[in-house]
């Protein structure tokens, strides 16, 4: 047995889950998440704990197993605690700011960078050198995340740019200079 795919997941008071033909729907305070797993597993919800069965020891199956009961796990977190990822924004210059539902950057650039918030994300700038974004779906919070730092990842030598908080960056040696003849 996947000892991850094993492990029921308690339901916590004030979260509303409905199981119909392997469509999980997670309705809490913060909001709802729907989801599709494979009918071939079993998805059951008894007294308040989901259990995720599978039908066979097949190699699909066992992947599947603790897949869909990470991920069942994530959305029942995030519909009652959410999600955040903290950019740090560090470079001479560059500096982030929210206008409206946009969040605007200065990257070095000789334009702003400009990225709406999606759906389902909610960005906040507490102050100019961080970011920080809010979801209730894990998948999409990490994915925007992932894509603001793709704006300009932090560069080794100097380590200007946007990283996650806590992110170390290896730093490279810059030029040692020429070699004497």
């Amino acid at each position: 047995m996947s000892r991850i795919g094993r492990m029921p997941i308690s339901v916590p008071a004030g979260v509303d889950v409905k199981i119909d033909n392997n469509l999980v729907t997670v309705k809490g305070s913060k909001g709802t998440i729907s989801k599709q797993f494979s009918k071939e597993l079993g998805i059951e919800l008894n007294d308040g704990v989901i259990t995720v069965t599978r039908p066979s020891e097949s190699k699909n199956h066992k992947s599947l197993h603790g897949l869909t009961r990470t991920l069942i796990s994530n959305m029942v977190n995030g519909v009652t605690n959410g999600y955040s990822k903290t950019l740090e924004i560090e470079g001479v210059g560059f500096r982030a700011a929210k206008q409206g539902k946009n969040l605007v950057m200065n990257l070095g650039f000789s334009h702003q960078v400009i990225i709406p918030e999606i759906d389902g994300i909610t960005i906040d700038v507490p102050n100019a050198n961080k970011v920080v974004i809010n979801g209730i779906d894990k998948q999409v919070v990490g994915q925007f995340a992932a894509e603001v730092r793709e704006k300009r990842p932090p560069e080794p030598y100097k380590g200007k740019g946007i990283r996650y908080e806590g992110e170390r960056i290896i730093r490279k040696e810059g030029k040692a200079g020429k070699g004497k003849k």
